[in-house]
């Protein structure tokens, strides 16, 4: 036990001798230890363990994303998530549940307090009994309407020393920013005028993490998440966490060790806790959050949104291909989280430089025709870029680049078909999972262009909905519901197996996925075009010696040679057995 709690220390200290070479590190990592609640008891994780496979599924929500009146959200929630999802769905995500003053969560008060209009704890706690519970850690921001930020104002020990803070002159010209507001907030304070560092809005003010008494409350709060059933950790626009100025204050080395850091302590705490980063930028970048295996135990897979959609959109696999054929296997102990939808807008950061501009603007303009809206970030003080498109993803797969079609229900079942055939943890937004519609009544009243896929759905209207076996709502639902079960099951689709890309021609996309101890093969084929398309099973490697089906549709596929005809937006799964 005692050389646990040593190997524990000196991983710690080798952490801060990183982030703060000019801090004591053996105070730090005595100050860490003792608030993650870690002893000689403690376990220690063992490297490159998978704490997941083929039936992990994540559904992500926000905390009233469904009401009933005279109940708590949390509760309805948890009530609707047994009774629909619990045959398909194993993890919930639940968004920013804490007070909070803007940006629907993410903008928080208090982080050790539920927003009283969800619930209090014990409704958390309740979800987190029968799901996987994966919860954010905001940290790189909190609420200007915090009682920390108050005592910013005050020029209270130890808070005013908890926001970065610049000057107006200082060199700022490198910084990367995903928003056009100004960066720098001028804030009043007991000793004089003070410029607050505002990454996203003027009421998320960024924290400084130059101070480690602010990494020990952080550190403090995630101890409390983990006590109350909190074993997914989202790291909240991690990469903007450090900043040095002259910097683009977007990944620095700091920043890296920091979620090396929280990930050992997480570890000791729980071995088979996890971290998850989000980090909405360039593929490359992000993929540099796997570390060696030591950072995030999975990363966002960014670029896979905006790149289906304008497969699906343009009928063109060639882009999606490029993209899958670059992306390195993940490693024992490390995967991808595969997403099609959230309640963030499609990421358009994410394709730079596998797009261009022009094939970006094809997005943009399809999705303005389909209602969507378009978010944008600063280049410069001249030069603006597209950051994300907000829209929801029913609503983005209603037509092509030539307008709205007959195909918009077999388009969107082959994105998630497509989706959760692929390496990695699959999550679905609670919004397509219930095939929600463009919300612009709560667009119109927010002014928050990612409202319009944040949709509140009444209860009994939406159990309605689901009750009607005509309406998409549950047309989608009962669908994905089958494919998902069918995916469960299947030991080629562990997030960490094997991962193949084939090349069948613009208008079909494939990959081959094959299970672990190489027994099981799945051929995953679509046809991402509005018309038929000829699929040659002889351009495939099925194996003659042995008997294949479709997984999806149940055809037995007894002859090697012949031409298939898949239908716009038919999804084949052709296993062997």
């Amino acid at each position: 036990m005692k050389k646990r709690m040593l190997e524990l220390q000196e991983q710690v200290s080798s952490h801060c001798r990183v982030i703060y070479p000019d801090q004591d590190p053996t105070w730090l990592t005595q100050q860490l230890i003792e608030l993650m609640g870690l002893d000689v008891k403690c376990k220690k994780p063992k490297p490159y363990q998978n704490h997941w496979d083929q039936q992990d599924v994540i559904a992500i929500t926000y905390g009233d994303s469904i009401e009933k009146e005279g109940e708590k959200p949390l509760h309805t929630l948890h009530n609707f998530f047994k009774e629909q999802f619990s045959d398909i769905i194993n993890s919930v995500h639940i968004l920013p549940f804490y007070p909070w003053s803007s940006d629907d969560g993410f903008s928080v008060m208090n982080y050790k307090q539920v927003n009283e209009k969800l619930g209090d704890w014990p409704d958390v706690e309740a979800i987190a009994q029968d799901f996987r519970l994966m919860a954010d850690l905001v940290i790189n921001h909190c609420s200007a309407r915090s009682e920390w930020f108050e005592q910013f104002k005050r020029a209270h020990h130890p808070e005013k020393d908890y926001f970065f803070c610049a000057q107006p002159d200082d060199d700022l010209s490198a910084v990367v920013r995903p928003r056009t507001n100004p960066l720098l907030r001028e804030v009043e304070t007991a000793e004089g005028t003070r410029y607050v560092w505002c990454t996203f809005s003027h009421d998320q003010v960024d924290l400084n993490f130059n101070n480690p008494l602010l990494l020990f409350e952080i550190v403090s709060i995630i101890n409390f998440y983990m006590e109350r059933g909190i074993t997914i950790f989202r790291l909240d626009a991690i990469a903007f966490l450090w900043k040095e100025i002259g910097s683009s204050c977007l990944n620095l080395p700091q920043t890296h060790e920091m979620v090396r850091l929280i990930r050992t302590l997480i570890e000791y705490k729980n071995p088979r806790a996890i971290i998850i980063t989000e980090t909405n930028i360039p593929n490359r970048e992000n993929l540099a959050y796997f570390g060696n295996a030591n950072e995030a135990h999975v990363i966002y897979n960014f670029a896979l949104p905006p790149l289906l959609l304008h497969g699906l959109i343009t009928g063109n696999s060639f882009y999606l291909n490029n993209w899958l054929m670059s992306m390195p296997p993940a490693q024992d102990g490390t995967t991808y989280l595969n997403f099609i939808a959230s309640h963030d807008g499609i990421g358009l950061r994410p394709v730079e430089g596998i797009l261009d501009d022009d094939q970006i603007k094809q997005i943009t303009d399809t999705m303005q025709r389909f209602g969507g809206h378009i978010s944008w970030r600063n280049l410069s003080q001249d030069e603006v870029r597209p950051y994300e498109v907000n829209i929801s993803l029913y609503d983005a797969l209603s037509g092509t680049v030539e307008g709205k079609d007959e195909w918009q229900f077999e388009r969107f079942i082959c994105a998630h078909t497509i989706m959760l055939g692929l390496e990695g943890i699959p999550a679905l937004y609670i919004h397509s999972l219930l095939a929600t519609e463009n919300d612009l009544t709560r667009l119109e009243l927010s002014g928050n262009k990612r409202a319009i896929n944040r949709h509140v759905w009444d209860c009994e209207t939406l159990q309605s909905c689901l009750d009607d076996e005509h309406s998409h709502h549950a047309r989608v639902l009962q669908e994905l519901k089958r494919i998902i079960r069918i995916r469960t099951a299947q030991a080629a689709f562990h997030p960490n197996a094997t991962q193949y890309t084939m090349h069948l021609g613009e208008g079909v996309f494939g990959y081959w996925r094959q299970s672990r101890n190489r027994a099981q093969s799945i051929f995953c084929v679509y046809n991402i075009e509005d018309c038929v398309q000829e699929l040659h099973l002889s351009q495939m490697n099925l194996v003659a010696t042995q008997n294949w089906v479709d997984l999806l549709s149940g055809r037995v596929i007894d002859d090697l040679h012949q031409t298939l005809e898949l239908e716009p937006y038919q999804c084949l799964w052709i296993v062997n057995q």
